[in-house]
């Protein structure tokens, strides 16, 4: 590989078309010369609804601005995505139709997702693995759509962009309350989950027992696709973690402040709980909101934290997978190798991430970071969407068996899951009950 072919690779893409986007996304909010929003649905329903911002689906088309953001979102999506294609020499002509093959898929999705019951209970995510599952599994995915079937193509733009929102301020506004359940937990949390993994259950999939670790862990999909590019975890792998975290997810996200109400728990210790074990960010709003206001403060605030983590625990793996799992007798691990398995996106992830916390923040303050944040929002939540839909079209179940290795890995996870609430809510107890610390106020 030439060293110019390597800053085309697909991690590197991910670094350059995050940035781009962000960049324009700061231009534009800078100078106020155009609008970059990209397209959001408002949340729409059947009936009369006083929480609905709008009653009807149909009337959201009318608008002009409906149209130029729909055109701002393909326009900037398509064309970067398939100048990304072109400098890995991929076959534009195929790429491009199959692209808006994808993304109108996604309009549907997005269509469904913000209709009022369903946006209520279950987000985006859901509904885009389902539609790509059914797809897949019953008139199977056009051969025509594969060429635009990348996931961590697009879910690594995403990450990317993800990075600008993840605040290193977050960590003063809960200090060591928050880094004490986030941090500590969490990499306890990996090691017990690999031991059980590769001791107890004897996975020999090893990659796989550490990619639904960091999923369970930290953020679910996020840290799947980081960890997952870390230890080399193959596609059909990462496929069935990702689809196993999302199931718990929506369980947790339902049941979870439902328990913690019928157990007393206030919402200060609840919303960190939640905080800290529900997988998706999306998920631990909505578990953390139908707590209570404090409660989704808290559980947001001990998210961000924990997310600030992936980048470090993708640069552990490689380190480890280099110089120990994949190690070969008389070979010496160097550098090199090191670099060759980290994935790069994570650079970008946290170039982001300083980015927003020490230079857009200090220079132009917290509003003009959540005006930014606010668009970029939408256009890592579009790649997000074609990258769990693309998912769901590259998975058959019939393989999914033979992937959890005999029921193993669903093991895996529930055991893991139940130690991570386990240990993290021994952390919210003795940080946040007041037995031993003062009580934090969150505003």
């Amino acid at each position: 590989m030439k060293p110019t072919d390597k800053l085309f690779s697909e991690d590197w893409l991910a670094v350059w078309i995050g940035f781009a986007i962000i960049a324009i996304a700061c231009l534009a909010s800078f100078t106020g010369w155009f609008d970059f929003s990209a397209l959001k649905f408002k949340t729409w329903g059947f009936g009369e609804d006083s929480m609905t911002v709008s009653t009807s689906l149909l009337p959201q088309f009318r608008g002009i601005g409906f149209w130029i953001q729909l055109l701002m979102t393909v326009v900037t999506l398509g064309a970067f995505f398939t100048l990304g294609v072109k400098a890995q020499g991929g076959d534009t002509k195929k790429y491009l139709p199959a692209f808006f093959g994808v993304f109108a898929i996604a309009i549907l999705i997005r269509i469904i997702s913000a209709e009022f019951t369903l946006n209520r209970y279950l987000e985006w995510a859901f509904w885009a693995l389902l539609v790509g599952l059914l797809i897949s599994n019953t008139i199977g995915t056009p051969q025509w759509m594969k060429p635009a079937v990348r996931t961590e193509y697009y879910i690594k733009t995403g990450l990317v962009i993800m990075g600008f929102s993840v605040l290193f301020s977050n960590i003063a506004k809960f200090g060591l309350y928050g880094l004490g359940i986030a941090w500590i937990v969490t990499p306890i949390v990996i090691i017990f989950m690999w031991w059980f993994g590769t001791k107890v259950l004897k996975i020999g999939n090893k990659s796989m027992v550490i990619t639904m670790a960091s999923a369970t862990s930290v953020c679910g999909t996020s840290a799947a696709i980081a960890t997952g590019a870390a230890s080399k975890c193959k596609k059909e792998d990462l496929g069935m973690v990702i689809s196993i975290s999302i199931i718990f997810t929506i369980l947790m996200m339902v049941f979870e402040p439902v328990l913690l109400k019928a157990f007393g728990v206030n919402q200060l210790m609840g919303g960190a709980l939640i905080g800290g074990t529900v997988d998706s960010t999306g998920a631990v709003v909505v578990a953390g909101t139908a707590l209570g206001p404090e409660a989704q403060t808290a559980a947001v605030l001990v998210k961000s934290i924990q997310n600030i983590l992936i980048g470090f625990i993708a640069f552990f793996v490689a380190l480890f997978f280099a110089l120990h799992v994949d190690r070969q007798a008389d070979v010496t691990v160097g550098p090199s190798e090191i670099w060759t398995r980290f994935p790069k996106f994570i650079i970008g992830f946290f170039a982001a991430s300083l980015l927003a916390s020490f230079v857009i923040l200090p220079l132009a303050g917290s509003e003009q970071v959540g005006a930014i944040n606010k668009v970029l929002d939408q256009y890592k939540n579009w790649a997000f969407v074609m990258a769990f839909l693309c998912i769901g079209l590259d998975t058959n179940f019939k393989t999914i068996w033979k992937q959890m290795q005999g029921g193993k890995a669903l093991w895996l996870y529930i055991v893991g899951q139940l130690f991570n609430i386990g240990l993290t809510w021994f952390a919210v107890w003795l940080l946040l009950s007041g037995k031993f610390f003062p009580v934090p106020v969150l505003s």
